[in-house]
């Protein structure tokens, strides 16, 4: 018998919906891994009694990555920008999601300013070639980047977008030394230096994570029919989502809204996703959802909506999602003035909340809505049993 398999894998729990040949559907829940999350994947695959002909896969792993969750660490990344451009990316447009707040504080950068690297090249803004790089140069900055033990590298250079040289140039020469590299006029090849810049270190700092791992995932599965759900609820291959992890922003979430247009064709729905990390909703007009092109992750909500300036800023197709809530294992904490705050960290599936009795000993979400009696005694079909006298204990 033959069989499609659809994989969804959270920050707290992985899902699998199985289609037979014969139309019967099963699903299989089960934790997360978060060091390594392909080893359920290929688990469950060994344990399924059918020919597998295509498996289609999304994934919160790059969400959570930028959001933040225990044992999910950001990979060393570089930038190579233009001479007097180091600190776009930390100006931005200058933003202020609160206007009157003394204390805000913008997101931590992904690239501290020691590993921003000025290169002497320019291009103007006719696309003409004013000074071309230095490949002496190039070379002596790839010589301090691997003393700093950095793993991945961005470049972003001036007008880029129109001539594209000078990057190529500079890749050319970083890969005789670096696996991952982003050039911004591959990943966002548009005017708009801060959102080129921000939307190439992002996919930057997340192209070791899941590219690795999407790579290790392919070589153990039983069929070359391997596709990934993109931000704009499109499948992409593993080739393309390893070089623009970007993409996968919003994977699962996107997921879910093609999937509630799909069971109800036409028809104006609100889909609701709710996650370990995060929760959103999805809004479907007559069966048809919006795209973004603008979007910043890990940026605050305001009615659902993200607020500009205060994430970090991503130029690419997404299905237009409202974050409406945090996820189930987001972390319970107070500030400096012991007032409760929920959030953005999340306790993912390792050691997740206190009540999953895996180590955990930070309060969640989950742990709070045991206590509420909104969950009930066990989840996973019965296989992780909740330890709600230990969730009162962390609590309080």
């Amino acid at each position: 018998m033959q069989c499609k398999i659809a994989i969804d894998i959270g920050g707290t729990f992985t899902d699998f919906i199985i289609l037979s040949s014969e139309g019967e559907i099963n699903t299989i829940k089960v934790l997360t891994n978060p060091k390594d999350p392909g080893k359920v994947i290929k688990e469950a695959i060994i344990g399924l009694n059918c020919n597998i002909s295509e498996i289609v896969h999304a994934t919160t792993l790059a969400t959570n990555t930028l959001l933040g969750q225990e044992n999910l660490e950001i990979p060393k990344t570089a930038l190579l920008t233009t001479n007097g451009f180091r600190d776009v990316i930390e100006i931005g447009r200058q933003n202020r999601p609160r206007l009157y707040d003394l204390y805000f504080e913008k997101p931590r950068q992904l690239v501290p300013r020691s590993l921003r690297f000025e290169v002497h090249e320019r291009v103007n803004a006719n696309g003409d070639i004013i000074k071309e790089v230095e490949e002496g140069e190039i070379e002596n900055v790839a010589k301090k980047l691997l003393d700093e033990g950095v793993v991945s590298v961005a470049v972003s250079y001036l007008h880029s977008y129109l001539n594209p040289q000078n990057e190529l140039i500079t890749e050319s020469i970083l890969n005789k030394y670096f696996k991952y590299i982003s050039i911004s006029s591959r990943i966002a090849s548009e005017p708009r230096e801060y959102e080129r810049t921000s939307t190439t270190v992002v996919n930057a700092v997340l192209m070791p994570i899941v590219s690795s791992y999407l790579e290790n995932l392919r070589s153990s599965l039983p069929t070359s029919n391997f596709y990934i759900m993109s931000s704009s609820g499109g499948l992409i291959d593993v080739s393309e989502a390893s070089e623009k992890p970007v993409q996968l922003i919003e994977s699962g979430p996107a997921a879910g809204v093609i999937a509630s247009a799909s069971f109800l064709p036409n028809e104006n729905l609100i889909s609701f996703d709710m996650g370990g990390t995060t929760a959103k909703a999805g809004v479907i007009i007559n069966g048809n959802f919006e795209i973004t092109t603008e979007y910043e992750v890990g940026g605050e909500a305001h009615h659902g909506r993200i607020v500009k300036g205060s994430g970090y800023p991503i130029r690419f197709p997404f299905v237009d999602l409202a974050e409406v809530s945090a996820g189930g294992g987001t972390i319970i904490w107070r500030d400096e003035a012991n007032a409760l705050r929920v959030g953005p960290i999340s306790a993912g599936a390792d050691p997740g909340p206190i009540c999953y009795g895996r180590g955990g000993n930070k309060p969640t979400i989950a742990d709070a809505n045991l206590i509420l009696g909104k969950l009930g005694t066990e989840l996973i079909g019965g296989n992780l049993k909740l330890d709600k006298e230990s969730a009162i204990k962390g609590m309080s």
